[in-house]
């Protein structure tokens, strides 16, 4: 038998089954079953949520590994590579560990048909059992009820936000997202919401499964001021717990918040110095990203953030205006057909002087023609680029050392700059790169 490399396993898992997404357990129960999968490490935390799921597991990793735990996370979708999916204690997972691993898999599954993402989280279990890990950090690809990563009993199930997105699979109201979302739960393990107005459905789970449920605003919450931001929730036996002056951060605090709520219910040292550490080492490429460039002898700015739905968008808008810069707001922006792209440009409207629309890597992408009709329609100034790259060049050329470039939309687009970045950073275009 040929051995495949990993390359020649991702293209023959994305031609496996005949949809990329098909929702349910049962097919992914009866593989792991075979693969004698049970519980990956001691310690289980799932994460959901519209938006915010990737910043807090990063969050809640490093809160753990400041302890001297062993820590697994699994994420998706990955930027450059797919060893970004799966990091086995603090390091990602080799090309032959990810090709042992979806070999486990592929002899386990028989004529059992996995999707591209069940076969990957089958694969990330499989390492994360054999790795001896302390704890495991596992991120939800789609809503959660019917999600391959809801095979693990969780113990503890986090939800960051509820919001409308992937309506086809999830429905189109909060309720319905909701209901999904709260199929992480478990009975009598806890249960946390960050969402400040959680729909009913979420709450009738909790209570059928009598979990202790803690509440952002009411169990747990933070304040922010001008230099610092206050934290206040509970531990496990319901002792108040407070956290005061942490230093300001360039990710989400809502969702560092979180991740210290989940924190505290472990029954772990409680080190206000650890745990500023611990969010202050903490990075996800590609959300609230910035970067410095060096463009034909300018010193730009350019910010990143995948933020591809209205929810995201809402959020990287207050960021923005909370952030007050010398110059202008130059921005770069692809999105999927499926995405609501009223909702997404909207908050953004008032943040971007002037804007570059392009088309994505992929058949499902919006052409810039109909961003661009769509942006002149409310009146900003924009125009339209044949790729990612050349609208990105065209705003480099564009921008003052005053200006910052936001470059978002699509998890597509941010990979298209990093690449670009990369290049950058091994001498391949005419200008080097800093930051």
């Amino acid at each position: 038998m040929i051995e495949r490399s990993l390359a020649d396993w991702l293209a023959y898992l994305e031609h496996l089954h005949p949809t990329t997404i098909e929702m349910g357990l049962e097919r992914c129960r009866a593989v792991a079953q075979r693969l004698g999968l049970g519980k990956p490490a001691p310690r289980v935390i799932t994460v959901t949520g519209t938006n915010g799921k990737g910043s807090t597991c990063a969050f809640l990793a490093e809160l753990l590994r400041e302890q001297g735990l062993q820590v697994g996370v699994y994420s998706s979708p990955h930027l450059l590579r797919y060893n970004e999916r799966v990091q086995v204690a603090g390091r990602e997972a080799s090309d032959d560990e990810l090709c042992e691993a979806f070999c486990a898999v592929e002899a386990a599954r028989a004529d059992t048909s996995l999707t591209y993402f069940e076969m990957g989280t089958l694969a990330a279990f499989w390492l994360f059992q054999r790795a001896a890990l302390d704890v495991v950090v596992l991120e939800v690809g789609l809503g959660g009820r019917l999600d391959a990563v809801n095979l693990i009993d969780a113990d503890l199930a986090l939800v960051t936000s509820i919001g409308l997105d992937h309506a086809e699979w999830l429905g189109d109201t909060r309720e319905s997202v909701a209901y999904e979302k709260a199929g992480i739960f478990r009975p009598g393990l806890p249960a946390l919401c960050g969402d400040l107005d959680p729909p009913l459905p979420l709450l009738e789970q909790v209570a059928l499964l009598d979990s202790p449920l803690f509440l952002r605003g009411r169990d747990y919450d933070l304040s922010i001021s001008e230099n610092a931001w206050h934290w206040y929730g509970l531990s496990a036996d319901g002792q108040v717990l407070r956290l005061d002056a942490l230093p300001l951060l360039d990710l989400p605090m809502e969702n560092a918040a979180l991740a210290i709520q989940a924190y505290a219910l472990l029954g772990l040292p409680w080190r206000q110095e650890s745990i500023v550490e611990a969010l202050r080492r903490t990075r996800v490429t590609g959300r609230l990203d910035r970067r410095q460039i060096n463009w034909h002898g300018k010193q730009l700015t350019l910010l990143l953030d995948v933020g591809h739905n209205p929810h995201a968008a809402d959020f990287l808008a207050q960021r923005l205006a909370s952030r007050v810069i010398p110059g202008r707001r130059l921005a770069v922006f692809g999105l999927l057909a499926d995405k609501d792209l009223a909702g997404v440009l909207q908050p953004l409207l008032s943040e971007v002087a002037e804007w570059a629309v392009a088309p994505l890597l992929t058949s499902r992408t919006r052409s810039a023609a109909e961003l661009l009709v769509h942006l002149q329609n409310k009146r900003a100034q924009a125009s339209a680029h044949v790729s990612v790259l050349a609208a990105l060049e065209a705003q480099c050329e564009r921008a003052s050392a005053d200006d910052e470039i936001l470059l978002f939309g699509s998890f597509y687009c941010v990979a298209e700059a990093l690449e670009w970045l990369a290049r950058h950073a091994n001498g391949d275009v005419q200008d080097g790169f800093a930051g």
